[in-house]
């Protein structure tokens, strides 16, 4: 969530949207890994959970840090100057870096993983296809998520002009650090 409300603040609702799909990609991912059986293997796994958390932790750590980096920047350049973070959302690297941050966030989520393996089996009826019938529900579960959250990131994106201001923006890009190193940091103290 601070992920995508973030985008959408800095970049506008179309920056956002790959964001947005990032993350559902990988969620649906994940919701076809549990169907095969590979995300019970990391649920079960320690080791795989280890590793997943711990990349999953330093990505968030990695996001939050580069936007305390953008806030700390823009505040030695001075209130007149508004620093662009490197990501042109409308270029086509820009689009897929968005996307490849959203993906990543998801798919080195162990908790994701746990999640699919907990919800989907009880939805599916015991005389139905296991990997068909999870993909059909994860398909339905990230065509409401996607219209869920491209519409918070069109209310946040329309407020833009006012979040792009250089004193919001250092405050933003600061809060929304915090929350992405408390996240991380959260992710790599957790147990099972």
């Amino acid at each position: 969530m601070a992920l995508i409300l973030r985008r959408a603040a800095m970049k506008g609702f179309s920056g956002a949207v790959p964001t947005v799909l990032g993350l559902e990609a990988g969620l649906y991912l994940w919701a076809l890994f549990a169907a095969a059986g590979l995300a019970a293997l990391v649920a079960a796994s320690e080791v795989a959970f280890i590793v997943l958390r711990v990349v999953g932790a330093g990505f968030l750590l990695y996001l939050g840090v580069k936007a305390w980096r953008t806030a700390w920047l823009s505040r030695k350049a001075g209130t007149g100057l508004e620093l662009h973070d490197g990501t042109p959302s409308s270029s086509t690297h820009g689009w897929s870096k968005a996307f490849g941050e959203g993906a990543v966030v998801m798919l080195a989520n162990p908790k994701a993983a746990a999640f699919m393996i907990a919800f989907y089996p009880q939805f599916v009826p015991g005389d139905r296809p296991l990997f068909a019938t999870t993909a059909l529900l994860a398909l339905l579960q990230v065509v409401i998520e996607i219209a869920l959250y491209l519409t918070l990131a069109a209310v946040v994106g329309r407020a833009g002009a006012w979040f792009r201001r250089p004193a919001v923006r250092r405050r933003l890009d600061a809060v929304s650090g915090t929350v992405l190193i408390a996240l991380g940091l959260r992710m790599a103290a957790e147990t099972r």
